[in-house]
Order: structure tokens, then C-alpha cells, then sequence
């Protein structure tokens, strides 16, 4: 058997060096002195980034989702260059009429100022004219006009934006203009989702102050996470801006961007202040070692923290797809911004507040006190009846976890729009005139000799309704492009099987492509990617707690529970959003299934966030294992000294993200349902009620470590005695 050794306890008579001698306690004594210089680097940082965060709207798009290398990006970059811009990310305006044909009346005159207004953007290419039988319906009440892609997709969702306005102002009483596509989409959607942000942020943040009002004890410590929050989300904002001028960064960076800076400011910030109070009001040290001290635990853990979310979601940049690296790029660069903020210039207003952080001090307010008397009392309950408690939690999370096993995924369709978008009602406007799989046209580009074959195969395909002739490109390239109508819309599941057919049946270096192929694309590189990001996740957030904490047993428990409140999470996204329960409740028209790009994206914010709580409760724990050597005292007073502040910080959390659930388009709707519920359930069943019940039957074996293990890792203490 093993030697097997346990990181050797510390007794609080001192035996342990002073907390000045730690590099991060040596931090905060540095930054307490040199008050001026932290504070000019912040006010430069904040405001000369600040210039560009009023442009992150603007300049940030909402395209990108794509599998890059795929078939269908092929066929797009290729009908960009070669087909006058007829591809996936050309506008379609969308001419109806409701009584006559567009050939009479105001139709004529309105179809060539749709003309016009579209030539006159630079950023067009060929602009078409409707055809009779491809583009002009039967009836002639419904016409499409092609504005080529003269961009890439980033620029074309603001040349959407650009023109819907003044194309849907062409609009009178008998003829309406409705811009669609795949861009007018992104575009459409980017405006819902910047009203909802907006709206949800007004709800989050009354909440947010009551509850940090509450969990603070005063007024003055409860505005330090918004400090930390406004510094690290303005420099973050600016910082995607300029980023964005050498890599497009979608929108979505900024939209989690700002929803992590909220919630792992607050966090932090609860674990440092809470924790310098105690040290300078409980225990009544200097100044100086008050802030020392604070780094040196608190300062030690959220630095640790800081390292699991970032290490938890740089694995999402294993997707090969530009707005997932955009968007967990952009929650990283916050959370690097809210980081450097807690652990410098939160130490600084701590030392320069001093007394005044307890100003305007609630009645029952205990501003000293860190050994929570209730967390204690919750602490003792867990370890006199760990099995009856345990039991508890495990068959809540494992019932809400059943449904997980009937979850369905699939790209956004166009239900997750409002009805009255312009791209949703020239979509519908389309769908009812040239066909169900209209919207979702395919393009096929092959070589022109085999072009006439390539023909053949579509119009026998039996999920294909038409089959345009072959058209030619502008240049001497040698290709052909042929349009195809399926027989079904762009989100029934069975389009799946019959681009996989053409795929298989159409000749040699034909390539298949179209936006309605781009979302299943992606859905297959989804596939694919999720189970190696999980994999990912898992395997080095454990190697960080085991780094961090010596102990591989607990650091493979706390690991390892995290997936629990994951899958109930997603248990009830399936009940909620496949299922329809709820849905006149947060206000959404039911897909049928959850859009594929949540697991892979949210199962890195929620172990992220789980890994956060983690961090706190369990370094707590080592660090009275360290001072005592007792398994109960470890359990129990990681329970009283940090179960308050993972409390307060999942409840703003869960505030937090369940207004993101009450406003606005589909996806913020799962996201914040989701992340609600996973921080609801990890937070009061896990990390309050599963991992200290581990840590109450584990016992001395929760903090062995293997003799040639401990050797290898780094020694890292959380005492500060």
C-alpha cells in the first residue's frame, strides 16, 4: 500500500510565518502604500479603454456561427467571390402584397426604390431582380430582391442594420418590404437582445444591492462590488472593441461579459470584505496586517477561483467556431479585469476606508464577525445526520436530472425572433409563397462540367421540391452554382438526412451548402466537440483543486458533484424549453428542443461558476484542517466561515440570471434558466449540503495525499496563523 501523509496541521499558537511573508499578502501591503500609483494605473486603464465601450454595440456582431473548414463555409466564401455575392449572408427583401400582383399598382415603383436603396450601399454586391417561377411567386404578390454579400458575415449583419430602417420606411398600406436572411436575422436578433440585456439589467440590480445590502450588514461595503463590477466590465467592453479590429468578437462576448463581471464581482468581493472585516473589527490587527492577512486567505482563494473559471472556459476554445472562441474569450477577459480588481484595487479602498466600510450600518449588522453563528449551527446538523441530509439533496438533483436522458438539440429556427422582426415576417412572407423549405434554400456549387449530373441528382432527390438550372460564375473560375428548394423548413430534423444524401450521391468535388446547412454544420462540430470540452473541463479543474488543495480525494469529489447540479439543470431545461412547460410563464414559443450550442457553452459556465463555490468552501476547509488537524473542526468551520458568503453570492447569482429569463429573445431565456437553476441547485444542495457531508465521511482521508504525490505538488497553504 501507498504511504499516504496529510498536509502536516498548523496550530494556531503560530506556527506558521507571519501573513506578511506571502506573495499576496505582500500584495496588499504594496498596494496600501502605494496608493497613487494603483490609482492613477486603474483610472488610466478604465478610462482609456472607457473611450471605446460606448461603441461595443455597434461594432460587435452577432455572426460567426459557424463550423469553420465545413462544406458549407466552402460554398459561401466561394458564392461571395465567384456568384455576385449570392450567398448564405446576402439580404432578401421580401415585396408583398396582400391584394394585387406587384406588377400593378404601387408594386412597380416601390420594387425600384428597394432597387436603388440597395445599390447604394458599397457593401452590395449584385443586386437581382425578381424572376417569374424563382424569385417572383405564382400569384405575383410576393417578390424577392437578392442583395449580393459584397462583405463577410460580421460586416453584413451591420449592413442589415443599416438598411432595414430605411427599407421597411418603403412600406405603404397596400404593399409591405420586409428585409430577411440570414443577416437581417443576427441583426434583429442582436436588437431584441440588447433591449433585454437592458431591461434585465434594471431588474438585476435593485436585487443585487438588497441582497449585498443584506449579506454586508451596511450601505458602504455593499457598493464595493459595484465598483469592482463598473471597473472590470468598462475595461472589458473597451478591450472587445479594439480586439474586435483584429478578430471579429460576436456580441454574445459582451452580453456574458457583462453578466460574469456582475456576478464574480460580487462574489470576490464578499470574500475579501467579509473576511478584512473580521480580521480588522473581530480581531482587532493593524491595519497593515488586517489587509495581509485578507490576501493571504480570501485573496489566495478568489485568485484560485479566478484561475478555475478562466482554465474552465478557455476548453470552450477547442469548438472550431468564431463566436464560441469570441465569446468565452470575452468572459475571460472580464473575469482577468474583475481579478485584478479584487486583488488590487479592492485591497487599496478596503485600507483607505478602513472604519468608514461599516458606515450606515444595519441595526443586526455584526460587522467583525466572520464565524457565522448560523452556518456553525447548519455545520453541526450536517455532521450529526451526514446520511439523512445527503440522501436528501442527492434525490433532489437526481430527479431533476431524469429528463436529461429525453433531451433534444438543434440550431436556433426562427422562433426565437419576435413575430413582428423583420426577418421573421419576410420569412413566414416567403415560407407561405414559394414553399415550406424556401427559407432554407440550399446552394450547391460544383464544377461546370459536372453540373448537368449534379441537376440530375437534385430533381430525383426526394427531399428536394425544385432544382434551379445551373447558373454560371461571373468569373473563369469553372463552377456552377445550382439553388435547391427542400421539401421541408430549415428546422425540421429530417433536412438533416437529405443534405447527408446529396452529400453522398452528388459528383466529385460538388460541395452542399446554404444557411439552413451552416446551423447543421455547426450542430455536427456541437456533436463532435461537447463530450472533449466536458472531458476537458472535468480533468483540469480537478488537476487545479488537487494543485491547490494536496488532497485528490476531496479534489476528485468536488470535481466530480459538479456534474449533478448540471444535469438537473438540464433536466429541467428539457422540461421548460423542449417541452413547453412554462413557457406562458417566461413568454416563448416552444422549439421543440434546446438549441445545441447551451450544453457545451453553459456546462463550462456552470462548472465554472460550481468551481468558484468550490473553491471558497474547500480552501476554508483546508485551512482549518491546517491549523487543527480535526476532520470535524474542517468540515464545520468551512461551513461557518464560508457558508454565508456562498449563501449571499448565490442568491444575487440566481437573481441575476433569472432576469435574464423574464425579457427578450429565446437564448438569453435558456440561458438564464439554466444558469439559474444550476447556481440554485449547486449552491444549496452541493456546496452547502453534499460537499460538507463528503468532508463528514471522509473523515483524515479527505486530506491524505500519496508520499510521491506530495513531493510533486506545490506546497500551498490557506492559513494565515
Amino acid at each position: 500500500m501507498a504511504e499516504t501523509v496529510g498536509d502536516a496541521p498548523k496550530s494556531a499558537s503560530g506556527a506558521t510565518s507571519s501573513s506578511l511573508t506571502g506573495a499576496l499578502g505582500r500584495l496588499g501591503v504594496w498596494v496600501s502604500e502605494h496608493g497613487r500609483v494603483v490609482t492613477a494605473v486603474w483610472v488610466l486603464l478604465v478610462v482609456g479603454l472607457g473611450i471605446f465601450a460606448p461603441f461595443v454595440e455597434k461594432n460587435l456582431s452577432g455572426a460567426g456561427w459557424q463550423a469553420d473548414g465545413s462544406q458549407s463555409v466552402q460554398v459561401r466564401e466561394l458564392a461571395q467571390k465567384h456568384f455576385g455575392g449570392n450567398a448564405s449572408h446576402a439580404i432578401q427583401v421580401v415585396v408583398h402584397s396582400d391584394t394585387v400582383a406587384l406588377t400593378e399598382g404601387q408594386g412597380p415603383q416601390i420594387l425600384e426604390r428597394v432597387t436603388s436603396e440597395l445599390k447604394a450601399d458599397p457593401r452590395i454586391a449584385q443586386v437581382v431582380a425578381p424572376q417569374p417561377g424563382v424569385t417572383l411567386s405564382a400569384d405575383g404578390k410576393t417578390a424577392i430582391v437578392l442583395a449580393g454579400a459584397g462583405a463577410d458575415t460580421n460586416e453584413m449583419v451591420r449592413v442589415a442594420t443599416d438598411l432595414k430602417g430605411p427599407l421597411s420606411a418603403l412600406s405603404t398600406d397596400a404593399v409591405s418590404v420586409n428585409p430577411t436572411g440570414s443577416s437581417v436575422l443576427w441583426s434583429d436578433f442582436n436588437a431584441a437582445n440588447l433591449e433585454a440585456m437592458l431591461t434585465s439589467e434594471m431588474l438585476s440590480w435593485p436585487v443585487t444591492l438588497a441582497i449585498l445590502v443584506i449579506a454586508f450588514g451596511t450601505l458602504a461595503a455593499a457598493g464595493l462590488p459595484l465598483l469592482l463590477t463598473l471597473a472590470g466590465l468598462v475595461a472589458s467592453a473597451g478591450a472587445l472593441v479594439l480586439i474586435n479590429e483584429i478578430v471579429p468578437v460576436s456580441i454574445w462576448a459582451m452580453n456574458f461579459a457583462m453578466m460574469f463581471s456582475l456576478a464574480l464581482g460580487i462574489d470576490y468581493a464578499l470574500f475579501l470584505v467579509v473576511r478584512y472585516r473580521a480580521a480588522r473589527f473581530g480581531h482587532g490587527v493593524s491595519l497593515r496586517e488586517a489587509i495581509a492577512q485578507t490576501m493571504n486567505t480570501a485573496g489566495k482563494a478568489v485568485l484560485l477561483s479566478g484561475a478555475t473559471v478562466l482554465i474552465s472556459l478557455s476548453a470552450v476554445m477547442l469548438v472550431p467556431s468564431p463566436s464560441f472562441r469570441s465569446m468565452a474569450g470575452g468572459i475571460m477577459l472580464s473575469v482577468v479585469f474583475v481579478l485584478a480588481a479584487t486583488l488590487t484595487l479592492l485591497p487599496l479602498v478596503l485600507v483607505k476606508l478602513d472604519k468608514r466600510i461599516n458606515a450606515l450600518a444595519l441595526p443586526w449588522a455584526r460587522v467583525g464577525e466572520h464565524r457565522s453563528p448560523a452556518f456553525e449551527r447548519w455545520g453541526q446538523r450536517l455532521w450529526k445526520r451526514p446520511f439523512a441530509w445527503g440522501a436528501a439533496a442527492l434525490a433532489i438533483l437526481i430527479a431533476l436530472s431524469i429528463p436529461l436522458a429525453g433531451l433534444k438539440t438543434a440550431m436556433p429556427s426562427i422562433a426565437v425572433l419576435p413575430s413582428d422582426a423583420n426577418a421573421r415576417v419576410g420569412y413566414d412572407q416567403v415560407k407561405q409563397a414559394f414553399g415550406p423549405g424556401a427559407p432554407g434554400t440550399l446552394q450547391i456549387i460544383t464544377p461546370s462540367s459536372a453540373a448537368s449530373q449534379a441537376h440530375q441528382v437534385l430533381a430525383a432527390d426526394p427531399g428536394i421540391a425544385g432544382a434551379m438550372p445551373p447558373a454560371a460564375a461571373t468569373d473563369d473560375s469553372g463552377l456552377s452554382l445550382i439553388s435547391a428548394v427542400p421539401k421541408v423548413d430549415p428546422s425540421d430534423p429530417s433536412l438533416t438526412a437529405t443534405v447527408d444524401r446529396l452529400r453522398s450521391d452528388l459528383p466529385d468535388g460538388t460541395l452542399v451548402g446554404g444557411a439552413a446547412v451552416e446551423n447543421l454544420d455547426l450542430k455536427t462540430q456541437l456533436d463532435t466537440s461537447t463530450p472533449i470540452v466536458i472531458a476537458v473541463v472535468l480533468l483540469l479543474g480537478f488537476a487545479l483543486l488537487l494543485v491547490a488543495l494536496r488532497a485528490p480525494l476531496i479534489a476528485l469529489i468536488g470535481t466530480v458533484v459538479s456534474l449533478l447540479s448540471t444535469a438537473a439543470a438540464f433536466g429541467v431545461a428539457r422540461l421548460v424549453f423542449q417541452d413547453g412547460n412554462g413557457a406562458g410563464l417566461f413568454g416563448f414559443e416552444p422549439q421543440g428542443f434546446l438549441d445545441a450550442w447551451a450544453p457545451v457553452f453553459f456546462f463550462a459556465m456552470i462548472f465554472a461558476i460550481a468551481m468558484d463555490y468550490t473553491v471558497f468552501l474547500l480552501s476554508s476547509a483546508k485551512e482549518h484542517w491546517e491549523r487543527s488537524g480535526d476532520p470535524k473542526e474542517a468540515m464545520i468551520g468551512a461551513v461557518a466561515h464560508s457558508g454565508r458568503v456562498i449563501f449571499a453570492a448565490g442568491g444575487v447569482m440566481v437573481a441575476v440570471f433569472f432576469t435574464f429569463a423574464l425579457s427578450g429573445p429565446l437564448p438569453p431565456k435558456e440561458m438564464g434558466v439554466i444558469l439559474g437553476v444550476a447556481v440554485l441547485l449547486d449552491t444549496f444542495l452541493i456546496r452547502l449540503i453534499l460537499l460538507p457531508v463528503a468532508l463528514r465521511l471522509a473523515g483524515r482521508a479527505a486530506w491524505a495525499c500519496p508520499a510521491w504525490l506530495a513531493r510533486i505538488l506545490p506546497n500551498i497553504s490557506f492559513a494565515h496563523e
